[in-house]
């Protein structure tokens, strides 16, 4: 009886913590959302604190693999960029914009890509993303980096270009190394989102809009 109470009591928990949690606008302190501490019964504190985590993080979609790039773009690195030199580059403003390939360029190699992989679909409907973004060091204009993502849907391209600009400050500001976060979103960007583009980060680095902050 006392462990069916204790579990009712987590579920009444959760669900009060559900309803009550602060908008993203207010994500920005520090420590357990509901200021949780080891005091009475630990487990009901960390399952109401994880319910917390899994609330403030986007839901990934049951089928990671679809919002994945092919095999055939494995991500690749400019081999110019490099740990010693990144505040002489990507991390000088500007770097990324002036390093991104024109239009003139890309829409023509868009066009081949939707006719190969989505023929008959809206161009509009996906972006030509670097995976491995040209802000920490991916190669501008190397197919292996280079994949067609959907601007909708759970874990779009907005959500990829949040990440993005997120690792790009964590890299700047010398707390996460270059090769760290290269392999990390080239690898799997999903999971690198749920471990970096965190609320707190998101707040912390005053990301405003995806669109501005593209790769």
């Amino acid at each position: 009886m006392r462990a069916r109470a204790i579990l009712g009591g987590a579920a009444i928990l959760a669900v009060v913590a559900l309803w009550h949690r602060p908008s993203a606008d207010h994500r920005t302190s520090t420590g357990s959302a509901f200021g949780c501490t080891a005091a009475g019964d630990g487990s009901i504190c960390d399952a109401v604190a994880s319910l917390s985590k899994v609330a403030h993080n986007p839901l990934l979609p049951t089928n990671v693999a679809t919002r994945l790039p092919p095999r055939e773009t494995p991500g690749a690195t400019d081999p110019a960029i490099t740990q010693d030199n990144i505040d002489e580059t990507i991390c000088r403003p500007g770097y990324a914009r002036a390093a991104r390939p024109t239009y003139a360029i890309t829409s023509p190699l868009k066009r081949r890509l939707m006719d190969a992989q989505h023929p008959g679909e809206a161009m509009a409907d996906y972006e030509l993303d670097h995976l491995i973004p040209i802000s920490i060091g991916g190669a501008p204009l190397d197919r292996r980096d280079l994949w067609l993502q959907p601007r909708s849907g759970q874990a779009n391209a907005g959500d990829k270009n949040v990440l993005a600009y997120v690792l790009w400050r964590l890299v700047c500001t010398h707390q996460v190394p270059l090769a760290t976060a290269q392999r990390e979103i080239s690898h799997d960007w999903t999971r690198a989102y749920q471990l970096y583009a965190t609320p707190e980060n998101i707040a912390k680095y005053h990301f405003r809009h995806a669109e501005e902050q593209r790769d």
